[in-house]
């Protein structure tokens, strides 16, 4: 074959055309050839059996739910979640029960000064398209906690598990900050490991006495304003004076069976606003409709 011509050669079963010019030309015998080889490519002469399936939209079998955050939280719809619809043995509700959602407590009590804490809320029940949820667990954000720890002074941490009036169990962990003394001219203000040990003491019966007179619901009312981190501060100033004391983190070791009464008394009513039928005084009668002529 001439120069110009491409060459045609097989590799493995597949064939290949190399064309040297683009006044190259072949005869008749040639184009048979051709014809034949690329004849038997399957990949140029046949398609794929069958064409591709439609991917399914997985959000139309699934449906939006709203949580609901316990009365003693300011914000009370928390947002939405999503869960496949009841089919068969597979029931919606029961997908939702026990399932965890964390929130920033400056979004619950729309204060910004609270973002630094985050709650957990799990959801308990559902009725209609409403999670109901109730506390179960609190953090703080790692920005915060970074921001508290700094140099030339000692830090202190203590947790104690508790047992509340209506039988939660909690584990509760604490972290304070030594703080310098009035009219203190020395640059750092580390304690004794002797004076430690006495503040971690206090943090600790501190924190049992006012979870173990109280409930879930005003236990959770004394995290809000972090009332226990002052008292702490002020039983502890006698020893070495403090600052930045807060409840760091709580945890829910153990809870009681569930009782749909202590829930709604945590929640309140979520039926929808129906309105009231008056009652018409007997001597006052009904208006007559009056017809208008024209219009």
């Amino acid at each position: 074959m001439r120069r110009q011509l491409g060459f045609l050669y097989r590799l493995k079963g597949r064939v290949c055309l190399t064309a040297g010019s683009l006044n190259a030309f072949f005869t008749c015998s040639e184009l048979g050839t051709l014809t034949m080889a690329v004849g038997k490519n399957k990949r140029i002469s046949k398609g794929k059996k069958g064409g591709k399936k439609k991917a399914a939209d997985p959000f139309s079998k699934k449906d939006w739910y709203d949580i609901k955050a316990p009365s003693l939280f300011n914000v009370r719809s928390v947002g939405k979640t999503l869960v496949s619809r009841t089919q068969g043995t597979k029931i919606a509700s029961e997908g939702l029960k026990h399932r965890v959602f964390e929130v920033s407590l400056a979004d619950l009590q729309n204060d910004e000064d609270h973002s630094y804490r985050k709650i957990r809320l799990r959801a308990e029940d559902v009725q209609g398209k409403n999670v109901l949820t109730n506390f179960w667990g609190m953090d703080f954000t790692t920005d915060k906690l970074r921001s508290l720890v700094k140099k030339w002074q000692s830090l202190i941490e203590a947790h104690v598990d508790v047992k509340t009036t209506d039988n939660y169990t909690l584990r509760m962990f604490c972290i304070g900050f030594t703080k310098k003394r009035a009219n203190q001219v020395k640059r750092t203000c580390y304690a004794q490991s002797s004076q430690i040990k006495q503040i971690r003491r206090k943090m600790r019966e501190i924190m049992v006495t006012q979870a173990q007179t109280c409930d879930l619901k005003e236990l959770v009312q004394k995290f809000i304003p972090e009332s226990i981190g002052r008292d702490i501060e002020k039983a502890t100033s006698s020893i070495y004076p403090l600052q930045n004391v807060f409840i760091r983190k709580v945890k829910i070791l153990k809870a009681p069976k569930f009782d749909i009464g202590k829930l709604m008394e945590v929640h309140g009513d979520y039926s929808e606003d129906v309105g009231v039928k008056v009652e018409r005084p007997a001597e006052e009668a009904a208006p007559e409709a009056t017809e208008v002529i024209g219009a």
